[in-house]
């Protein structure tokens, strides 16, 4: 096993890294709209999912890969009304030939509207 760390990416907030690989998986962590320097994006529910979806692909790629490997994801909402929307900006960034099976959870975030993690197969 071994961390990915980038500082292109929203840091982490706590002990944990911003993904693991494992194999042939890569396991990122939930990531929330913030920017590299950590500031939180303050804004629509669109740039917030996009600020999110962006965090994901750097890290992904500070580990040699993309999305379009993901074979999992777990999205969590803030409002359930954001769904349709957030459905329409993830097609943006999740475009492999197989579409990842998801978990979408309405939750009780702070400070924000979204946060997603994913798990992307590298292998053969």
């Amino acid at each position: 096993m071994r961390a990915i760390s980038t500082d292109n990416a929203a840091p982490v907030g706590g002990p944990y890294s911003q993904a693991v690989v494992a194999g042939d998986f890569v396991y990122l962590a939930g990531t929330v709209p913030a920017q590299p320097d950590g500031n939180l994006v303050r804004g629509t529910f669109a740039e917030q999912a996009h600020a999110v979806f962006t965090n994901l692909s750097r890290v992904a790629e500070a580990a040699g890969t993309d999305l379009d490997h993901a074979v999992r994801v777990g999205v969590h909402l803030r409002e359930w009304n954001d769904f349709d929307e957030m459905n329409t900006i993830f097609a943006q960034y999740f475009k492999g030939p197989v579409p990842p099976v998801r978990t979408t959870l309405p939750v009780a975030l702070t400070g924000f509207d979204i946060e997603v993690d994913a798990v992307l197969y590298t292998g053969p």
